[in-house]
């Protein structure tokens, strides 16, 4: 066993793929044909930690030309935790990409020369796991089909590669234990399982890692030996952890303001039934006042009919059941008393 840097951290990562043999054998051995030659374009976002000027995310793109010589564009991305952020940046980087007019290959044309936008495609190193698939690598290859019959169509069409890309995708996690491939093989280079007690270091064995790609195991054991390697990652690690608390800053504060509007809410939906129950109770007696008064209206027509006929206010008190003050009122308001 060896101990190699741990090239999950982005230093690392940026010192493997500064040696372009090692970034060759890499970007071959993932995207399954020789890289004969590469432009590398790594993107650094620098944060200051104490004396140190940390590289917290890299973003690298990489011109490639393969033994046909048909030119890519290949973008990678890194990532060691999980953010919040992560699709979005995703997005926003691949977005940056398309847009970028470099990303062009000048071909002649029968009179002109024209350009022609690079293909694209995108590897994503994840340092944590998706949620439904559990391979180790997945590639993501779009396929042409005839919408009528649902052949295949194998002709490639430079308005379909312009505007779409193939990815591929490495679950670090699931790399404990798979050896099956010879990727797999050269991949084992960033299985965390050989994580020593120093987590910037791996323990490696040198005899089940290919020959050929040996040069990628004594880079990063060059890189083991790099006092600024080894600083910037303790300063990798401290701004991590300081994101990660933010995050649980956040998280938590967004947990406290939902359990408060989910209060007020419930506030609500009781403030709105009982003003629904004190509006039907309203409702009622209104309904009650209408019926009194109704019945009030009726009583009064009756005693009228009475009293017209002749009849005596003690016999209109003792057919009504009305005192003398209440017979009077009545008679009052027709002005009949």
């Amino acid at each position: 066993m060896v101990q190699i840097a741990n090239p999950i951290y982005d230093v690392v990562f940026k010192y493997l793929m500064n040696d372009e043999k090692v970034a060759r054998l890499l970007l071959s051995a993932i995207i399954g044909k020789e890289v004969v030659s590469l432009e590398f374009r790594p993107t650094e976002h620098h944060f200051p930690v104490g004396e140190l000027l940390a590289v917290l995310r890299m973003d690298f793109s990489a011109r490639i030309v393969d033994a046909d010589g048909k030119q890519e564009l290949v973008i990678l991305e890194l990532q060691k935790a999980k953010m919040a952020s992560d699709i979005m940046r995703f997005r926003r980087y691949l977005g940056e990409q398309y847009a970028n007019k470099e990303n062009v290959v000048r071909e002649p044309a029968s009179e002109y020369p024209y350009r022609k936008a690079l293909p694209i495609l995108s590897i994503y190193f994840l340092g944590h796991t998706l949620v439904h698939i559990k391979a180790p690598v997945v590639r993501v290859n779009r396929a042409y089909i005839d919408a009528a019959t649902g052949e295949p169509i194998h002709e490639k069409e430079e308005f379909i590669e312009s505007l779409t890309h193939d990815s591929i995708i490495i679950q670090i996690p699931y790399l404990k234990g798979r050896r099956r491939t010879e990727l797999e093989q050269l991949l084992a280079l960033f299985d965390q399982s050989g994580a020593t007690d120093d987590p910037h270091f791996l323990a490696v064995n040198e005899e089940t890692l290919p020959e050929r790609y040996r040069p990628l195991l004594r880079r990063l054991q060059k890189a083991l030996a790099d006092p600024v390697v080894r600083q910037t990652m303790e300063a990798e690690d401290d701004l991590i952890e300081e994101i990660k608390d933010y995050q649980r800053l956040i998280s938590s504060k967004e947990a406290i303001i939902q359990a408060k509007e989910q209060l007020i809410e419930e506030k609500n939906i009781a403030i709105s039934k009982k003003e629904k129950a004190i509006e039907e109770k309203e409702k009622t007696i209104e309904e009650k006042e209408k019926t009194i008064e109704g019945e009030q209206r009726r009583l009064e027509r009756a005693v009228l009919k009475s009293y017209s006929a002749g009849t005596t206010i003690n016999g209109l008190a003792e057919i009504f059941e009305l005192s003398e003050g209440e017979l009077a009122e009545i008679l009052k308001n027709a002005r009949l008393f």
